[in-house]
């Protein structure tokens, strides 16, 4: 399976026990990620199993990767549908909206649909994503396969 057939079934809910993670290359830049993800304009996605990914993430950012969901979670912001990118919630109204506010990097994981937990999570299996942003400001997004 190719790396963007990866991406197609992560996002379509067919891999639930896998990990995405996108590392822009103004974040890290080795070329030997690539063989490990696919190619994207400004980095690198990478879909992988989820202990695999939680480590890759730990090794390119120095942060494990649940410590780094936990702390963006109090922050809300909207991280791209594809993953590689997201609109940080400190960018609204700044005037250096776009030189300060890139993504660094995307870290995000799927959760099967679960109707006795109700919610978004009656809906269908939602795709939580969680971004950091060149300013500082980690952020969370999560939305159901369905939208």
């Amino acid at each position: 399976m190719t790396t963007t057939d990866k991406r197609e079934a992560f996002l379509a809910g067919e891999r639930l026990e896998d990990v995405a993670l996108f590392l822009a290359d103004s974040y890290v830049s080795d070329d030997r990620l690539e063989q490990f993800g696919e190619r994207i304009d400004d980095g690198v996605l990478i879909v992988v199993g989820g202990e695999r990914g939680r480590n890759a993430f730990k090794a390119a950012t120095g942060t494990g990767a649940m410590e780094f969901a936990g702390s963006a979670m109090g922050t809300e912001g909207l991280v791209d549908g594809d993953l590689t990118g997201g609109t940080c919630p400190e960018a609204a109204g700044s005037e250096a909206e776009d030189e300060d506010h890139h993504t660094q990097f995307v870290f995000a994981f799927a959760e099967e649909q679960n109707e006795e937990v109700g919610g978004l999570y009656a809906d269908g299996d939602v795709i939580h994503a969680y971004a950091q942003c060149e300013c500082g400001t980690a952020y969370s997004d999560r939305w159901t396969l369905e939208e």
